[in-house]
């Protein structure tokens, strides 16, 4: 299978994108962060030897609309990621997380079935691994309390998603104090 690199511009910076020939997203990640995609492609080449080609028009223009508002922008992009089974049921649920809503690892275990108290671990580790940012909406999984935690790409990265997504209230602005002289 024959993948390419795309680079792409967003509000939260440069993002890297890799298809395959059948423009299907293998792996989507920041720039900034770019071991973390490396390690997404597993046993696929490298992203510094992939060609660089520009994004294809369907994914860029979804992104587009994404950061433009279009909380469902992305969801009809075909996406192929490496994983092991249970990762790929993880990162499935994770898709059907409608924008502007959140879940619990606790509840996303539930909606898969798993009863063990501790599948919110397993939950919280397969989200963590996962390849494609954004379009896999792992951002979208939070704390039981609410608190915003664990994200590959930061969590100033995770709050303005949702944010962005108004599925979380914006931070109220730090009050500024007057200078003494």
């Amino acid at each position: 299978m024959t993948l390419m690199m795309s680079r792409l511009s967003s509000p939260l910076r440069e993002l890297l994108l890799v298809t395959d020939e059948q423009r299907r997203i293998c792996a989507l990640g920041f720039a900034d962060y770019k071991r973390q995609l490396t390690r997404s492609l597993k046993d696929r080449p490298s992203p510094r030897d992939l060609p660089e080609i520009p994004a294809p028009k369907e994914i860029s223009t979804a992104l587009r609309r994404y950061f433009e508002g279009d909380g469902d922008a992305l969801d009809d992009l075909v996406i192929e990621p490496t994983g092991t089974p249970f990762q790929l049921q993880v990162w499935a649920a994770l898709r059907r997380i409608p924008a502007g809503t959140t879940r619990s690892y606790g509840q996303l275990a539930r909606e898969l079935g798993l009863e063990d108290p501790r599948a919110a671990i397993d939950v919280g580790a397969a989200n963590a691994a996962n390849p494609i940012a954004l379009v896999i909406p792992c951002h979208r999984v939070i704390a039981a309390n609410g608190e915003l935690r664990g994200y590959a790409w930061g969590l100033e990265r995770k709050r303005w998603l949702l944010e962005h997504e108004k599925a979380l209230r914006p931070l109220a602005a730090e009050p500024q104090t007057a200078a003494l002289f």
